[in-house]
């Protein structure tokens, strides 16, 4: 008899709701395995460390699984900033910093991640394995809103979630956090999906 594999988008549905307008949500605590970076994405810093993300993301995995609690690992996910405190996607692409994430279940601790990178290491595989670490997000109350085409044009819909947000009395208070839905490899630039999430803090 195959185990039940455990689905975090179905968990918390309503967290990864696709609006194709603005919506205000409240997201809960969520643990992450995350990666750290700097410069433009899709550079070859940038696709070593989701290489790297991975790697210790489906090692972890496995291991889980073969102990009897399998689960589906998620896709990938961005949070996004620049140094001076603009909005990033106004500055130089390789001044962009970024932390890499992809969710995990919350019985997946650091005891697992270390014994991942270990394994890693052993097999000789990318020293890079060793900087992703588990880290926990608390955002509360975001403005999300699902985006559709290249990444490019993403200032477009963040005013609009910037607009939508002050109108409910909120202003931006976070980070710009990004999920994947689909594989820039592999889709269309116009085809892309992407959930854009960013948190909030009343007006003054």
């Amino acid at each position: 008899m195959s185990m039940a594999k455990l689905d975090l988008y179905q968990i918390h549905k309503a967290e990864y709701a696709t609006p194709r307008q603005p919506v205000l949500l409240r997201i809960a605590k969520a643990e992450y395995l995350e990666i750290a970076g700097r410069g433009k994405p899709g550079g070859e810093a940038f696709q070593q460390a989701i290489a790297a993300l991975y790697g210790v993301a489906f090692t972890i995995k496995m291991a889980s699984k073969f102990a009897g609690r399998d689960y589906g690992v998620c896709k990938l996910e961005g949070l996004w900033w620049v140094d001076s405190g603009h909005l990033f996607l106004t500055e130089p692409k390789d001044t962009w910093r970024w932390r890499l994430l992809i969710r995990t279940p919350d019985f997946i601790g650091k005891r697992e991640v270390e014994a991942a990178r270990r394994q890693l290491a052993d097999k000789g595989k990318d020293p890079l394995c060793q900087q992703v670490e588990l880290t926990s997000l608390t955002e509360n109350q975001c403005v999300q809103t699902l985006h559709i085409g290249p990444y490019d044009g993403e200032p477009e819909t963040v005013a609009q979630m910037e607009a939508f947000a002050a109108a409910q009395g909120w202003r931006f208070d976070g980070l710009h956090h990004e999920i994947y839905l689909s594989d820039p490899r592999r889709v269309a630039a116009e085809k892309l999906r992407t959930i854009l999430r960013i948190p909030l803090a009343r007006l003054e």
